[in-house]
């Protein structure tokens, strides 16, 4: 396993601390950064604030890059058959959207490595800032609360993209005796994701926060996530862990009805990639940049050498639609409308200047007009939008979608998912139109068009084990469908994730290596 205990603890905290608003001169009076130790730096209220920073600075691995013209969060987007690339000059990427990696391929190795940092250092705050003292108890509280919902994040992608995976839940050094941890059940793995969101259930989150820490609409959201996947495949927990998904769900949806300048669907599109609304109503969770630690990561969905910025000509193209999934929104929906919905096919010269057409879809969900600039307003060239993680689309859809699998469609689970279809502009057939399979379909399709390009999809391809087909608006099981990417057929064995190999020649308890790699 690849542990990073303590390294560069200041530098993490300078990373997070300036995302996260924690003060810095108190622990920089305290001690030499270069002197610091796991033992001597979990001393004081300012070393737990600092080293929760540290975990949120750590989840940008989401975002980090994956060698020539590609990032980390590609793994997500290229098998699922929505996305192509313009350049194909990553050979890793390309064996992505081919369906043709191995344990070899560099966003597969960065994952693993990332979540786990996560998990150790969330680790780290878990084992050391319970005795610190003294220590006001709502902040100690609120900090194990945010570590126990990270670690919980980090081992829900893990369990998705490999199953079985190794529990780690202490500080880890050479000496330790499960140093070479073997992999443990998927049940197990979701077992302590649960206990450890329940643990941040009750850590007294404000049920939303601007600053970017966890919610209590984050930890409820995140739960009826887990609930409705582990209703799902492989673990087949049907209808009673549907309802926790719906009833979880039903929480936040309560909560954002009685509040709904708290918690709400933008009214426009335009409003979710809009810089000056991050962490705000509809963005529940968000991965959090500043280009003062750490820029916007999106930058591979520009297009290919096109003067969509301040910066002229440039951009990687590596991740563009497909006309496929381009075309499969129904007529009049507003998400596919240039520049209004999540797509544009024109934009400004340089960034503000005359119009141009690009010549095809690209996808705009994370451009930032306000540092790439618009029309006749120069940007500020300096991209701080936010990732997000979860929107408040997804939970009226979760809910819609586990209400129906757990006792058939109601009229509230119809009106949440009416809501995604009326800011789309389009008409939705009256209720009773619906029984519990229609209704299904209808879901897992606003699923496709709404949630795409943020890292959800592939999630939902393998849970569901369905995919959607753009050319007959239906779901094909995902062993045999043909993304239309490559033309390539989903198998078996992409259910998962392959192991890395180094990692496995580093830890030869984590044998054998998944089916079919």
């Amino acid at each position: 396993m690849n542990f990073n205990i303590s390294k560069n603890i200041s530098k993490m905290f300078l990373c997070g601390g300036l995302l996260l608003g924690s003060g810095c001169s108190n622990f920089l009076d305290e001690a030499a950064p270069s002197n610091l130790t796991p033992e001597s730096f979990y001393t004081i209220p300012d070393h737990a604030e600092a080293a929760i920073a540290a975990v949120y600075a750590d989840t940008r691995f989401v975002g980090g890059g994956a060698e020539i013209f590609s990032s980390n969060w590609q793994l997500l987007e290229a098998p699922t058959g929505t996305s192509t690339t313009e350049t194909a000059q990553n050979s890793d990427l390309n064996n992505l959207y081919s369906l043709t990696y191995d344990g070899n391929t560099v966003h597969v190795i960065n994952w693993w490595n990332g979540a786990y940092r996560v998990i150790s250092q969330a680790n780290l705050v878990l084992e050391k800032v319970p005795s610190i003292t003294p220590m006001n108890d709502a902040q100690k509280k609120r900090i194990l609360g945010e570590a126990r919902f990270l670690r919980a994040w980090a081992y829900f992608y893990a369990v998705r993209l490999w199953g079985d995976v190794p529990i780690v839940t202490k500080p880890q050094t050479v000496t330790s005796e499960d140093f070479s941890p073997p992999r443990s059940s998927q049940e197990a793995v979701y077992k302590l994701i649960v206990e450890d969101l329940l643990a941040a259930e009750a850590a007294g989150f404000a049920w939303m926060d601007v600053s970017g820490r966890i919610s209590q609409a984050a930890v409820k959201s995140q739960l009826a996530r887990v609930y409705l996947t582990m209703a799902g495949q492989p673990l087949n927990k049907g209808a009673g862990h549907y309802k926790l998904a719906a009833d979880k769900a039903g929480e936040v949806i309560t909560y954002a009805n009685s509040n709904p300048g708290m918690i709400n669907l933008f009214p426009t599109y335009f409003d979710v990639h809009r810089e000056n609304l991050k962490n705000r109503t509809e963005h529940i969770f968000m991965l959090q940049y500043n280009v003062l630690v750490a820029g916007n990561p999106m930058g591979n969905m520009l297009p290919n050498f096109k003067p969509v910025t301040f910066a002229g000509p440039g951009g990687t193209g590596s991740t563009v639609p497909t006309s496929a999934f381009y075309n499969s929104y129904e007529t009049g929906d507003l998400r596919a409308k240039n520049q209004e919905g999540y797509f544009y096919t024109s934009y400004f010269t340089n960034g503000s200047g005359a119009p141009f057409q690009l010549g095809a879809p690209y996808i705009f969900k994370h451009f930032n007009m306000t540092s790439a600039g618009s029309f006749g307003v120069p940007g500020t060239r300096n991209n701080n939008l936010n990732v997000p993680l979860i929107r408040y689309a997804e939970v009226l859809l979760m809910y819609a979608e586990a209400q129906n699998e757990a006792s058939g469609p109601n009229m509230a689970a119809y009106d949440a998912f009416k809501r995604i279809r009326d800011r789309a502009k389009l008409v939705t057939p009256a209720f009773g139109t619906y029984n519990q399979s229609t209704f299904r379909e209808a879901v897992w399709k606003e699923r496709w068009h709404e949630l795409c390009y943020e890292g959800i999809t592939w999630f939902d391809m393998v849970r569901l084990r369905k995919v959607f087909n753009e050319g007959t608006k239906g779901f094909d099981n995902f062993v045999g469908h043909i993304n239309r990417s490559t033309n390539q057929a989903l198998q078996t064995k992409h259910l998962l994730f392959p192991l890395g190999i180094q990692e496995m020649n580093n830890n030869p308890n984590l044998k054998p290596q998944n089916p079919g790699y």
